[in-house]
């Protein structure tokens, strides 16, 4: 198919739902057997499954990382992690200039090494991928990626979540200028501002209600009256501050009903948002004269939140179904033979349950969800200037999963 005189290719996705869903049911039993270990095989036969089932062009995409490169990744991570924690806490113990040095590293500097660890991470899993005999990589300087996304992040949240697509932006167009195919440089073509404009709408719908809700009770309240009945206490300091002014208890209710409507907006537009984000990081994706357009539609997003909410729903009756019944049998045993451990068997039970529920969640999650904004985000898909293909040359080498180690024990990354 031609389009503005050159070639669409749709890009195509040819896994089954059934398959991966089977890789990660196998995953959730084997990671409560393995207390987690088995995390690093489950997020390396995920990776294979996605890419080796999304063709560009005829030819599929190839992982090649491995479970025990992720795992020995892991525990070097830890390896200088608990140092520095151990450093840093006793640091924390000095009532001086150290110790509130401490405590603010203690706070800022998981989430500064987090950044660092995306952008290695990033290049582990860009290594690991083969198309067509050629290997993806990244060059720059992580710790300048690190320092970009503590500034963006922190604008964003002076902001209150204004700055985030100026955000996205930025950081895209930093990660893409520094990824190769082969000697095949990318580029990011999204704008901020259209972003922005685009998702303002969703910013209102999700952040007016509690400006205004903010500014009810500024407006409503006695502050003078409130931090005296908080200075006395008692047992009826919550009725004091309700009636520390006349109409305060009903500004408080009135802000409460737009707080939950906020939550309520925020859940209804995700997916919108999320379709919308998606949508634009692919439209942006540029490598050389390669350029790509997606045409995902929201609904379909929709669909898969709809599917995760129901799987859900239905996961929990089962699991509350099968745990007073397995905790009825369990207890009526003890409670005749082993009297005296009931409570350290029913702690047991509650720790079980708590897992079990987690990792079907999760598993849920990632079949409903992750699966299908992968295979949508596929689909959708359309390349021009493949051609430029024909001349990429070999470049770029593996490089150690210490990033996607870091990344896992600061709990940063996904898939």
């Amino acid at each position: 198919m031609s389009e503005g005189g050159g070639t669409v290719e749709q890009v195509r996705f040819l896994g089954a739902r059934e398959a991966y869903a089977r890789i990660q049911i196998r995953g959730a039993i084997l990671l409560g057997v393995t207390l987690g270990i088995y995390r690093f095989w489950l997020a390396t036969d995920t990776r294979r499954f996605l890419w080796a089932n999304s063709e560009i062009a005829g030819e599929t995409l190839e992982y090649n990382g491995t479970a025990l490169e992720l795992l020995i990744g892991f525990l070097a991570a830890v390896a200088i992690l608990v140092p520095a924690y151990t450093l840093v806490f006793l640091a924390a113990l000095d009532l001086g200039l150290l110790g509130k040095v401490a405590s603010v590293l203690a706070v800022a500097g998981p989430f500064a090494v987090g950044q660092w660890a995306v952008y290695r991470a990033r290049n582990y899993r860009l290594t690991r991928t083969i198309f067509r005999g050629l290997r993806f990589h990244q060059d720059g300087s992580a710790l300048l990626y690190a320092l970009f996304a503590v500034c963006w992040w922190t604008l964003t949240v002076l902001t209150f979540g204004l700055a985030y697509p100026f955000q996205l932006a930025g950081l895209e167009r930093f990660k893409l200028r520094h990824t190769l195919y082969g000697d095949l440089r990318a580029s990011f073509a999204g704008s901020g501002t259209r972003l922005f404009l685009r998702g303002l709408p969703m910013w209102l719908a999700v952040c007016g209600p509690l400006v205004a809700a903010v500014v009810i009770i500024a407006r409503a309240a006695d502050w003078t009256a409130i931090s005296d009945a908080v200075t006395k206490g008692g047992a009826d300091v919550g009725e004091k501050v309700a009636n520390s002014s006349p109409g305060f208890e009903t500004a408080i209710g009135i802000a409460a009903l737009l707080l939950v409507f906020s939550v309520i907006a925020a859940l209804a537009l995700y997916p919108v948002f999320q379709a919308l984000v998606l949508r634009w990081w692919c439209s942006g994706l540029r490598f050389g004269g390669i350029a790509a357009r997606s045409r995902l539609r929201t609904k379909a997003v929709y669909g898969a939140y709809g599917r995760l909410l129901g799987f859900a729903v239905l996961f929990s009756i089962g699991i509350s179904i099968a745990t007073s019944v397995l905790a009825g049998a369990i207890g009526a045993v003890f409670a005749k033979f082993l009297p005296d451990q009931q409570v350290v068997v029913a702690s047991g039970l509650v720790l079980v349950g708590y897992v079990a529920a987690a990792l079907g969640y999760s598993a849920i999650y990632r079949i409903f969800v992750v699966f299908a904004l992968w295979r949508l985000g596929m689909e959708s898909l359309e390349l021009t200037g493949l051609s430029t293909l024909a001349n990429v040359q070999a470049a770029g080498h593996p490089v150690s999963a210490l990033g996607e180690g870091l990344a896992n024990a600061l709990h940063v990354e996904s898939l």
